[in-house]
C-alpha cells in the first residue's frame, strides 16, 4: 500500500501519504521513532517500486478522494523510512505533476550532501528537512545513523540546498528530554537554522510512542525555553506539540485504509474508533488485526495507540 490518507497533518493541512520505502528501510534508527526501530539499515540509493507503480497508486487515491469530496492539500513523500533513498524520488515528483496537487517531501536530510540527492528534493514545493542537534556525539545517539554518515557533510548539505532551493523549506528539531533540551543544545541549533533560514523551524517533541522508551517528552520549561531560543534568531517557530485530531478519511476499504495510515502514523484509540463508525464496521476488524500480527497496540502518554507491524523486506 503505497499511498494513504489522506490524513491530518499538523503542517501541511490535508496530506494525501506516499509511502515510497518498504516498511523500516532507513539511513536512520532513530530513538524516537513513532514507527518503530529501523530493521534495514541503507544509505545506497536505489529503486523499490517502479515509478508507474506508485504514479497509478498515488492517482487512484486523488481520484477516489475527489469522488468522495475529500480535501488533499499536498501529496506527500513520508515513508516508513527515509524518501530520498528512493532513486526515482524526481522521476516521481515529475510523473505526479500532473495532479495538479502540491508535492511535499518530508527527509531527514541523511542524505542532502549528495547533489543528485539535492537536484530531485529541489522539484518539490514544500520539503521538511531534520536539524536535531549540532554535537556529533548526540547525533549519533537520537538519530542513530548508518555508520556511513558524516554529520558535517550532512549539516553542508542542508545549507546548500537552502541556498539555492525556491520553494518552501522548512526545518524539524525533535527535542528529547535530557539529551538535546539543554540551553547549549538549543543554541547551537538555533544558530544554524539561522543560516538555513527555513520559512517555519519546527520544533516537536514525541507525541506518540517512540521507538525506545527513554526517548521522551522534555519538561514544559525546556520546550517554552527552546521556543524563546529559536525566536531570537529565526523569524517564524512553532512548536509540535500537540494532537493533530481524529479526521482520517475512509476512501476504499477500511481494513486496508487502517492497514496503510497505521504503517506510518500510529492512530489513537479514539481515531480508530471514529474511523470505523464512518465506515459502520465493528471493533471485530482490528481485534482480528491484533489477533493476525498486523496490528500492534501500545499505550503511550495514557493513550492506546494502533501501528501496522512492521515486517523485514526481502
Amino acid at each position: 500500500m503505497i499511498a494513504f490518507g489522506p490524513v491530518p497533518s499538523r503542517r501541511l493541512g490535508r496530506s494525501l501519504g506516499i509511502n515510497n520505502i518498504p516498511a523500516k528501510i532507513c539511513s536512520y534508527s532513530c530513538a524516537y521513532c513513532q514507527v518503530g526501530k529501523t530493521l534495514q539499515m541503507e544509505v545506497q540509493r536505489r529503486s523499490f517500486y517502479s515509478p508507474q507503480e506508485i504514479y497509478q497508486e498515488v492517482k487512484e487515491k486523488v481520484d477516489s478522494s475527489r469522488s468522495l469530496g475529500l480535501a488533499i492539500d499536498y501529496l506527500t513523500f513520508v515513508p516508513d523510512g527515509e524518501p530520498t533513498l528512493d532513486i526515482n524520488l524526481g522521476q516521481e515528483i515529475d510523473m505526479l505533476r500532473s495532479l495538479g496537487i502540491r508535492i511535499a517531501v518530508i527527509s531527514n536530510a541523511s542524505l542532502i550532501w549528495d547533489e543528485s540527492v539535492r537536484k530531485e528534493l529541489a522539484k518539490a514545493d514544500w520539503v521538511s528537512l531534520k536539524v536535531d542537534v549540532l554535537d556529533e556525539r548526540i547525533w549519533r545517539r537520537m538519530d542513530r545513523p548508518h555508520r556511513a554518515l558524516q554529520h558535517e557533510a550532512i549539516l553542508q548539505g542542508i545549507l546548500e540546498f537552502a541556498k539555492h532551493f525556491k520553494g518552501t523549506i522548512v526545518t524539524e528539531s525533535m527535542l528529547l528530554s535530557g539529551i538535546n533540551d539543554d540551553e547549549n543544545s538549543l543554541q547551537a541549533i538555533a544558530e544554524f537554522l539561522e543560516k538555513v533560514d527555513p520559512s517555519v523551524a519546527y520544533i516537536s517533541v514525541p507525541i506518540r510512542p517512540p521507538a525506545e522508551k527513554w526517548a521522551t517528552m522534555p519538561p514544559e520549561e525546556c520546550i517554552c525555553q527552546a521556543y524563546q531560543i529559536f525566536c531570537s534568531r529565526i523569524k517564524h517557530v512553532e512548536l509540535l506539540v500537540g494532537y493533530e485530531g481524529d479526521s482520517f478519511d475512509l476512501t476504499g476499504n477500511v481494513e486496508s485504509d487502517i492497514l496503510s495510515i497505521a504503517a506510518v502514523h500510529p492512530m489513537r484509540e479514539a481515531a480508530v474508533k471514529k474511523f470505523l463508525q464512518q465506515s459502520q464496521v465493528s471493533w471485530e476488524l482490528v481485534q482480528r488485526l491484533i489477533d493476525q500480527g498486523k496490528l500492534i497496540k501500545t499505550e503511550y502518554m495514557g493513550n492506546n495507540f494502533y501501528l501496522r507491524r512492521p515486517q523485514r523486506q526481502n
